[in-house]
């Protein structure tokens, strides 16, 4: 049975899960790579990017298990890009370059219309303004009986 789930997701003992002052040149706030130091550094984590190498072990087995069987994502608009307000135009594609690590159709929630964008390797964003109600139906549907993984960054 499909599953809704938040899965290798880092929260510090203080509770924050990035760090302050998101922008473009840190992309996770100041400080929040630290978080996902152990998740960045897996195996899975750089075959999903493209790259070699990484760890294998518990770290990697956790990592993997996240993003098996992953029909589609929700994500905020904050884990998609630094731009806020309306969209001022359509050339900001997320912060991870013309192939993004999803692979899945990804529901983007904002209050500002986008038409959706279709990347390379199976990601296209769809931008939903009718609240997580609506992009959590858009996403099972999509999904075709495979889970629906949360983002962070609601």
């Amino acid at each position: 049975m499909p599953k809704i789930r938040v899965s290798a997701f880092a929260v510090s003992l203080d509770g924050y899960a990035a760090g302050p002052h998101q922008s473009l040149d840190n992309p996770l706030g100041v400080r929040g790579p630290e978080l996902f130091e152990w998740f960045f550094s897996t195996r899975t984590w750089k075959q999903m990017h493209g790259q070699e190498g990484g760890t294998a072990g518990v770290d990697n087995e956790w990592t993997q298990r996240g993003m098996d069987n992953v029909g589609a994502w929700i994500l905020g608009r904050n884990m998609f890009g630094p731009v806020r307000g309306p969209w001022p135009d359509d050339s900001w594609k997320g912060w991870w370059g013309d192939e993004p690590p999803y692979h899945v159709p990804t529901f983007v929630l904002t209050h500002h219309p986008r038409q959706p964008v279709e990347m390379k390797g199976g990601t296209t964003f769809h931008f939903v303004t009718e609240g997580i109600h609506s992009a959590l139906q858009r996403a099972k549907e999509t999904a075709n009986g495979r889970d629906v993984r949360i983002g962070g960054e609601l």
